[in-house]
């Protein structure tokens, strides 16, 4: 549960980047992008051989990680017969750390949505328009985005599975390099600063580009 958690981290930090690449488009940096930096990196990771190949890699950690936290959530609960005689509530624990597989379940039901809002259709289809960039053909992407997040209740749906999101790794993060035995007190400090700051900066960064599109901020 822990090397595939820290397998997922490393997939967000990578995806988080580029997507934001669409934050190119900003007349602070270039107001004449129109999503090109965006496009070319989303072509780039569509189409490179190794990166296909450790996509297939990415969805065998997904299921992984999903039929361990059920398998997990059901061990513990069939552990603990009997409720406490106290239940102390946050004093005994964060409330994000005892939903997991609540906080999970929502992460994977947004997940299926952002898949057949993107992936499949870049993947499996042939409804995105094209764009050329020195000779070279590629889905215009960045235009997908902005067609699907012109949709206010997507763009809700979307914030509420980056909340999911942030909550699952507050916990989620440290518990997994504690798992793999990073854990002590030269580390802990460092390692709930980093945790808290990741669930934190990553889905915020997630959230904010529906809300760029839906705004017209970019695009």
């Amino acid at each position: 549960m822990g090397l595939t958690g820290i397998f997922l981290v490393l997939f967000l930090i990578v995806h988080v980047s580029i997507n934001a690449c669409i934050f190119a488009d900003l007349p602070i940096f270039n107001a004449e992008d129109n999503g090109r930096m965006f496009n070319v990196a989303a072509h780039f990771m569509g189409s490179t051989v190794l990166i296909r190949i450790l996509e297939y890699g990415l969805f065998i950690g997904i299921l992984l990680h999903i039929v361990q936290g059920y398998a997990l959530t059901v061990k513990n609960r069939a552990a603990r017969g009997v409720g406490y005689a106290v239940n102390l509530g946050n004093r005994g624990s964060k409330w994000y750390s005892r939903s997991m597989g609540l906080l999970g379940t929502l992460i994977l039901l947004f997940l299926i949505l952002h898949l057949g809002h993107f992936w499949t259709k870049a993947r499996f289809t042939d409804q995105l328009s094209p764009v050329t960039y020195n000779g070279v053909e590629m889905h215009d992407m960045f235009t997908r985005m902005k067609d699907v997040f012109a949709s206010p209740l997507v763009v809700l749906v979307y914030i509420l599975g980056c909340i999911s999101l942030a909550y699952h790794l507050a916990h989620g993060f440290q518990s997994a390099f504690r798992t793999v035995g990073v854990h002590n007190k030269k580390y802990n400090i460092l390692l709930t600063s980093l945790g808290y700051g990741f669930s934190i900066i990553v889905p915020l960064v997630f959230a904010l580009m529906p809300i760029a599109m839906h705004f017209g901020w970019v695009a």
